[in-house]
This record gives structure tokens, sequence and C-alpha cells, in this order.
């Protein structure tokens, strides 16, 4: 089954949100996995890639407002976007404590936590591409049940690596930088979590 009314500007800039946010989140991983000097220079292109998935979430939130009949329940499609939104939010707070804390050398846990949120981030803009064509609803199910694998090893790997810092780190001023950073990355899959809800809860309606 297909969506009506169909209004491909909507889907556009779910798309549009979807990529900018992996753009963002393969940004971090990089900084990460080759962190040095140039830190301060890629937090600020994170940034920017934060700046620009807000100004698709304001374009969004515009045009709800002067959009007579909507191809998704309003509150459906403005809930959806601002939680993509929030990932990004994250990924750049993320970045902006790495620059901030004037950290020069990253963590194989920082690392490992990137990845999986990069993992979760594509399979968020894959879902979102499937709302082009409901035909097939086990394809975006089967993304959203990958997304929620994602988050429960983000969530383990977190715990193992908050119990890694502090028992092997004795600077506490270094277990606090590390330990608000790697929360962040968490809170960010926990968000493509929540993007996978509302996923599902959509196509359940829609097919």
């Amino acid at each position: 089954m297909r969506l009506l009314p169909r209004d491909e500007s909507f889907f556009d800039e779910f798309e549009k949100q979807g990529r900018k946010t992996v753009e963002g989140c393969r940004a971090f991983l990089a900084m990460v996995e080759t962190p040095g000097s140039d830190i301060p220079a890629q937090a600020k292109r994170i940034s920017d890639i934060e700046h620009e998935c807000d100004q698709i979430t304001h374009s969004v939130v515009a045009k709800l407002h002067k959009t007579f009949i909507t191809p998704l329940d309003r509150n459906d499609i403005y809930r959806l976007i601002t939680k993509m939104d929030d990932i990004m939010d994250l990924v750049e707070a993320a970045a902006e404590r790495m620059s901030l804390y004037g950290i020069k050398d990253s963590t194989k846990e920082a690392c490992d936590l990137a990845r999986v949120l990069l993992s979760s981030s594509e399979r968020v803009l894959e879902a979102v591409t499937g709302f082009r064509d409901l035909k097939h609803p086990e394809v975006i199910l089967e993304k959203c049940i990958e997304i929620n694998r994602l988050e429960n090893e983000a969530d383990a790997l977190l715990r193992g690596t908050l119990a890694k810092l502090f028992r092997e780190e004795k600077d506490p001023i270094t277990i606090m930088k590390w330990k608000e950073i790697y929360e962040l990355l968490e809170t960010a899959t926990d968000r493509c979590e929540d993007v996978a809800n509302i996923i599902e809860g959509v196509v359940v309606e829609n097919s």
C-alpha cells in the first residue's frame, strides 16, 4: 500500500536529515579514530552539519503549518523530524566536549561506541527511505529491529566502558570528561531507537 496523499517533499526532508545525520556520525567516528591537533576543526565541521540538520527540522515544522493535508499524521511528522534532529545534537555535544576539554588521544571504547552509532544512523536512513513505498513494510521493520539491537549493544558497551574507566583511570578529571562523552554517544543511540519506534508505529498504521 502506498501512503495517500502523496507529498514527496516531506519524504525528501526525512531522507535529507538522515543523510546529514550519517555524515555527522561518520565525521565523529573519524575524529575519535584519528584524534590530534585538528580536533577543533573536526568539531567545527560536525557543528556545521548539526546546524544544517536544524535548518531541515525548521523547514519541516514550517511546512507542517502551511500544508493542509499531510502524507503522515502531523504529530508523527513532528516527532520523527525532531527525534532525528536530537541525534545530531548529541553528536555535536560529544564533539564539542572533546574540543573544549582539549582531548588529544582517543580510546578504543569511544571508537566502538561511535561505530555502533554510525551503524544505527545508517539504518535510520534506510528506514525513512522506505516511507516512499510501503508495499514491503517488513523491510522497514527489519531496519527498526536492527536499530533496537544496536541500542542494546551500545547500552552494554557503555556499562562495560564505564566499569573499565572507573577501574583503571586514576585521574578524576579524566574520568569526568570521558564519562560525559561516552554517555552522550550512548544517548544518541537511544534517540535512534526513539526514531525507530516512531517509524514502526507509522508503518503499522499505514500498511
